[in-house]
C-alpha cells in the first residue's frame, strides 16, 4: 500500500501514515484517521491530495483548524507546515514530486473563495488607492496616482486632486 506522507505529532508520539488521497480526520470510529481526543469533533476535517499537494478542510468542526498558526476553513499545506486539528498539532511531511506536483504550487485558495473575499466594487476596480504608501512615513512617502471616485459626491474632485498633485510637485 503507497504512503502518501505522514502527520508527525509535535509533542512527540507515533507518526500518523497518510494511506489513502482523501482522508476524513475526526473522533468517530468510521474516519480514515481517529483521533480520540474530546475536543476533536465527530468528522472534524478533510485532507486532500490534490495535483501532489495536501490540502486541509474544516467541517464545521467546533473547535476548527490552523495551518501555522492560523485559523482556516480551507488551505494548501506544504510540507514542514504545522497543523493544529483542534489544540493537537502535527507536522505533514511529504514529497509534492513524488506524488505528481509538476510546476509552482497551485494557489491556496479557490476561484469562489478569492471571489467572496473580496467586494465588487474591488473587482471591478473601482475601489480608491491610499494616497500614501503605508511603509514609509507621510513626509517619505510617494503621492500614488488619482483615481476619480465614483462615490464621492462632492463638486470639483477633479480639480481638487490636480491642485494637490500640483501643490505637492512644488513642495518636493
Amino acid at each position: 500500500m503507497p504512503i502518501y506522507g505522514e502527520l508527525s505529532p509535535v509533542s512527540g508520539g507515533d507518526p500518523i501514515p497518510l494511506l489513502k488521497p482523501r482522508l476524513m480526520v475526526g473522533r468517530r470510529e468510521s474516519c480514515d484517521v481517529v483521533l480520540r481526543f474530546p475536543n476533536i469533533s465527530s468528522h472534524h476535517c478533510l485532507l486532500t491530495l490534490d495535483s501532489g499537494y495536501w490540502y486541509i478542510q474544516d467541517q464545521n468542526s467546533t473547535n476548527g483548524i490552523k495551518v501555522n498558526g492560523t485559523r482556516c476553513q480551507r488551505k494548501r499545506v506544504d510540507p514542514g507546515d504545522k497543523i493544529s486539528i483542534a489544540k493537537h498539532t502535527y507536522t505533514i511531511e511529504y514529497s509534492p514530486m513524488e506524488l505528481g506536483a509538476v510546476g509552482p504550487p497551485p494557489p491556496d485558495r479557490s476561484e469562489y473563495e478569492m471571489l467572496r473575499g473580496t467586494s465588487i466594487m474591488e473587482r471591478a476596480g473601482l475601489v480608491r488607492k491610499k494616497d500614501f504608501d503605508t511603509d514609509l512615513p507621510p513626509e517619505k512617502s510617494k503621492k500614488k496616482e488619482f483615481r476619480y471616485d465614483i462615490l464621492d459626491d462632492s463638486e470639483g474632485q477633479l480639480k481638487r486632486a490636480r491642485q494637490e498633485s500640483d501643490d505637492d510637485e512644488e513642495i518636493g
